[in-house]
């Protein structure tokens, strides 16, 4: 049931992923140069108040537990990463966790 749920949301994930690329293809022709969406622009664009609460939280939270280091240099960067680039690395990454394992048959 887990393999299900992993490849079910992983498969959404790249879908996401191939709408952000054509988002972005079709940005880059309207413009006529390269555009690329970072994901945090995406999030604050579905939900602005989102961001800044997981801003908070990781602040207040995470950080005095592992150090200072988390959102400045951490979370930033992965927020300034191609949105179909972190959507389909979650998304392919889930799936195949989720994958079915064959079991191979050892003949004697």
């Amino acid at each position: 049931m887990i393999g299900f749920a992993s490849r079910f949301v992983g498969l959404w994930f790249v879908a996401g992923a191939l709408v952000a690329v054509v988002v972005d293809a079709a940005k880059t022709l309207a413009l006529s140069q390269l555009t690329v969406t970072p994901l945090g622009a995406t999030l604050f664009a579905i939900a602005p108040s989102a961001l800044v609460s997981a801003q908070g939280f990781v602040q207040q939270h995470v950080e005095p537990v592992v150090g200072g280091w988390v959102w400045d240099p951490v979370v930033q960067w992965l927020l300034l990463l191609p949105t179909w680039g972190v959507l389909g690395f979650l998304g392919f990454l889930l799936t195949w966790l989720g994958r079915r394992r064959r079991v191979r048959l050892a003949y004697a």
